[in-house]
């Protein structure tokens, strides 16, 4: 059998300079492989999101693997997917547009030395804190929201935020993809962390899906429809968030990595 060859980089979504953001990798195939070798490829690489791209024509489909499972959304694979097309492969393009299974078309362009996502808003109910995320979280929040895959925690203050330490083997069994925990920050409009355990992440550096649900959650509160964010993970990363509509406009720095090979 012929070893098959795969273009891969790394790269650093919402992150000014390495070693900060969220690290996604982004595999160039030429036609789909199987999604059990996109599993295993995720798996080796053994970060948050690994994202698979494919150019049919004009046109470009995505679809992103956790090293435990494939997810219906992405934001900083796929804001490292618009940086490999639109820095490295095509960049004479402003634009590009990703097909997903789930989510539809996925809008990325260029925005001054930022590259801004194009995402749809996530809608939120009220709902009463989980006794299981309550006991994982290990504070009670102030509101407890439930949107399209993750719960939402809003506490007081951004040190509150910081001081969080879930207990991860108990949040691994909440029945959600995640846990947004959100607070007012101090020097942003808003701070985050999220909790994934149950998709094989504990704690995701920067997670642009999670701020579509945080970006028309904070407008509402706050009455403005631009805000900065900043998610206070320990590599950390910045975020500008816009609500158009029923649209979620999220930007951000990516810069590369690494460049490499795989051989199946």
């Amino acid at each position: 059998m012929a070893m098959q060859q795969i273009d891969i980089y790394q790269v650093d979504a919402f992150a000014p300079q390495l070693f900060a953001g969220n690290p996604a990798a982004v595999c160039v195939l030429h036609e789909w492989i199987h999604e059990a070798v996109m599993q295993k490829i995720a798996m080796e690489n053994n970060l948050a999101e690994t994202a698979f791209i494919v150019r049919d024509g004009t046109n470009w489909f995505i679809r992103w693997f956790t090293p435990g499972t494939e997810v219906d959304l992405c934001g900083h694979a796929t804001l490292a997917s618009a940086f490999v097309v639109m820095t490295i492969l095509h960049p004479e393009n402003d634009e590009v547009v990703f097909h997903s299974r789930k989510m539809g078309d996925l809008i990325v362009r260029k925005k001054g030395d930022l590259l801004e996502l194009d995402f749809p808003s996530d809608t939120l109910r009220s709902c009463i804190v989980p006794q299981n995320v309550k006991e994982s979280i290990g504070k009670v929040p102030l509101e407890c929201y439930m949107g399209r895959s993750d719960y939402l925690l809003l506490y007081g203050s951004e040190a509150d935020i910081l001081n969080l330490k879930p207990d991860f083997s108990k949040l691994a069994h909440v029945d959600a993809r995640g846990v947004i925990v959100t607070a007012p920050g101090t020097d942003v409009d808003f701070v985050s962390r999220f909790f994934a355990p149950e998709v094989g992440v504990n704690e995701d550096p920067v997670t642009g899906s999670a701020h579509t649900t945080l970006t028309p959650f904070w407008s509402a509160r706050l009455g403005k429809l631009s805000m900065k964010a900043k998610q206070l993970s320990e590599r950390g990363g910045y975020l500008e968030c816009t609500l158009k509509g029923d649209r979620t406009f999220i930007a951000g720095n990516a810069i590369l990595y690494l460049k490499g090979e795989i051989f199946i």
